[in-house]
């Protein structure tokens, strides 16, 4: 038997009899239809009940009917079955759905059942077939359902109109769509949306009524598609207060219309962004490229859905310093959405390829300086991440991750996907040179464009396509970044020259307190590097010092004020307590909110009590992810 680690792509019969016995005629039958990767042990997502070897979602046609004041959806989804010939049911994923019933396309009940329910992965939803290869659901959402983010007007910017969001990355979509909620079981869809009037609807589809078309009880419909397939964590959707601006003919920014002319200006760059992608990696293929600018309850800094990224505006800094998220985002268009982890094991085939590029953007862009600063400072965070993890041991530092049912993969996956797979990536860039690797870039994304990828089919690939003598696989040492933990040796770290005199200036000021030697009119990327230079236990004088001469308690850049904050609430800086209140009640971004509530409570005495009352006063305006992730810092009760 060949090692998984390197096998060539197989066929979907030879991927099947490869994991064991498989006597099951149905299974084998849809094994030839179903991508050849599910059939794998890496391809197998622990995090889903559905067994698409026997029966998957191929398209989800959503009519739903948004209701502001139950906090609900509800309506049908129509779902197109690909399945072996003998399959008797299809398995979905069910979290908290409403289900009122289950026929076929002639209106024909169905026999389902709902199963047992887990905290992390709510239910199975087993449908039994009767020979249906289309079933329609009448069902709607729970007024908690996770996904889903009800704004009153009075937490939106403009304070008059309600709002809703989706996020559905991990496993968060069956909360308000019953499909199979696996990334790799990508489908298409279509969708129509009735909302009040004087709200608009978009999706991470094509538009089909931009203005929306009159429904009854003074309600206006909006339809949306999406003809190429993804992953069902891509399905996406906002309503609200929303205008539109272009930047040119195929990208623009839609917003509340306090902040449209504001975003619009800091995403000047999108056309720049959009070239570098496609000279690294290939055409576009998404349609349009938008974002869309969320309320700062929005759990993260932004998210990839196809032809609409979701944005927090705590990246509007005003001077484009912080705009490295929307090439994250975009780069997504080919690492995530084209090419797809197949479970949340290898998450870091999504974020580890999407920052390796991202930074590949930012150095087209804004030149080899830049990208070189915000390279550096993601090494610090990935040896923050080790240490986070358990040190450099832990297996949570592998790339390739073992979940189990255990686990969620929202708290599971994090820095270390991000980091640890963007430098194995330029670790491999350094071993076999840039044009080469470029161009195998290139056309893995040709070869594998829509489909699930894995670590073991990466590796394959890579083996088969640029790194074919074992001597330099083993050189690099493909398997030992993969599959063990730690950051292995030969790592490349990118090393900012510009951060030289700033880590100078760090220990002078450290030292003396004199402001002298504080960095002065400097970037962004060298503001942070100096400020977490800085020991923790600097002491209350010299960050007055600071404070006096840069504001940094009130400063709009919010990666600044982060950093700030954290640095003051370690040393109980108490002019600072107004300006951490104010940031944590004001804003739900995970990546800020959860490490401020950390450290306070960390900190002896006042910390605890301080964190607990600032969360009270903030967690009704936070997402339900950043509300799962806080209320473990601090141990809410309710």
């Amino acid at each position: 038997m060949m090692a998984l680690r390197s096998i060539a792509f197989l066929t979907a019969a030879a991927m099947l009899a490869a994991c064991g016995p498989a006597n099951d005629s149905a299974t084998k039958a849809a094994a030839a239809a179903a991508p050849a990767i599910l059939a794998t042990p890496e391809g197998k997502d622990v995090n889903s009940y559905a067994n698409p070897l026997e029966a998957r979602v191929a398209h989800v046609a959503l009519d739903l009917a948004a209701d502001f004041e139950r906090h609900v959806l509800s309506g049908t989804a129509t779902l197109d079955i690909a399945a072996a010939k003998d399959a008797q049911k299809i398995v979905l994923d069910d979290n908290g759905l409403v289900i009122k019933s289950i026929t076929d396309a002639a209106g024909k009940a169905l026999a389902y059942q709902v199963g047992t329910a887990d905290p992390i992965h709510g239910a199975p939803l087993t449908v039994q077939l009767g020979g249906a290869r289309r079933i329609v659901i009448t069902y709607e959402s729970a007024p908690g359902a996770t996904a889903l983010q009800w704004m009153a007007p009075e937490q939106t910017l403009g304070k008059q109109k309600p709002y809703l969001f989706t996020q559905g990355e991990a496993i968060l979509n069956r909360t308000w769509i019953p499909t199979q909620d696996s990334p790799g079981i990508r489908q298409t869809w279509n969708a129509r949306i009735t909302v009040p009037e004087g709200l608009t609807a978009v999706m991470s589809g094509d538009s089909q009524s931009v203005l929306g078309e009159t429904a009854p009880g003074n309600r206006r419909t909006f339809s949306f598609k999406m003809d190429k397939p993804v992953a069902p964590y891509l399905i996406a959707m906002a309503i609200g207060d929303l205008r539109f601006k272009a930047i040119n003919d195929t990208m623009g920014v839609w917003s509340e219309p306090a902040m449209v002319d504001k975003a619009a200006a800091e995403f000047a760059d999108l056309g720049k962004f959009m070239t570098a992608a496609e000279e690294l990696y290939g055409p576009y293929r998404w349609g349009r490229y938008d974002v869309l600018v969320l309320p700062p309850s929005f759990p993260y800094g932004g998210m990839e859905n196809p032809t609409l990224t979701f944005a927090t505006p705590t990246i509007i800094a005003g001077d484009k310093s912080l705009v490295s998220v929307i090439a994250h985002e975009l780069a997504h268009s080919w690492s995530g959405n084209l090419v797809t982890n197949a479970t949340w094991d290898d998450f870091w085939l999504n974020e580890g390829f999407t920052t390796y590029a991202e930074n590949r953007i930012i150095e087209r862009v804004y030149g080899p300086e830049r990208a070189a600063m915000e390279a550096d400072l993601l090494w610090s965070d990935m040896e923050q991440a080790v240490d986070e993890a358990g040190g450099p041991d832990s297996k949570l530092t592998q790339l390739h991750l073992n979940l189990t049912p255990e686990m969620d993969p929202d708290t599971a996956t994090g820095e270390i996907a991000y980091a640890k797979g963007a430098t194995f990536l330029r670790t491999i860039e350094q071993a076999v040179g840039r044009e080469k690797w470029d161009a195998y870039l290139k056309a893995y994304f040709d070869r594998h464009a829509f489909q699930p990828q894995t670590s073991a089919g990466f590796l394959a690939d890579l083996r088969a396509n640029l790194i074919k003598d074992t001597a330099t696989a083993q050189k690099i040492g493909l398997d030992q970044w993969v599959y063990q933990p730690g950051i292995p040796a030969n790592a490349v770290h990118v090393q900012s020259t510009a951060f030289i005199p700033i880590d100078k200036a760090a220990a002078a000021f450290a030292a003396t307190g004199d402001i002298a030697q504080a960095p002065r009119d400097v970037s962004t990327q060298e503001f942070l590097r100096f400020i977490n230079q800085l020991p923790r236990n600097i002491g209350n004088a010299k960050l007055a010092t600071l404070d006096a001469a840069f504001h940094w308690s009130t400063t709009g850049n919010s990666e600044i004020r982060f950093a700030w904050l954290d640095l003051a609430i370690a040393n109980h800086y108490p002019p600072a307590d107004a300006s951490a209140e104010d940031f944590l009640t004001s804003q739900g971004r995970r990546k800020f909110v959860a490490p401020l509530f950390t450290r306070l409570m960390a900190q002896p005495g006042w910390g605890p009590a301080a964190a607990k009352r600032i969360y009270t006063k903030a967690r009704p305006g936070y997402h339900p992810l950043t509300v799962g992730t806080v209320d473990r810092i601090v141990g809410w009760q309710g």
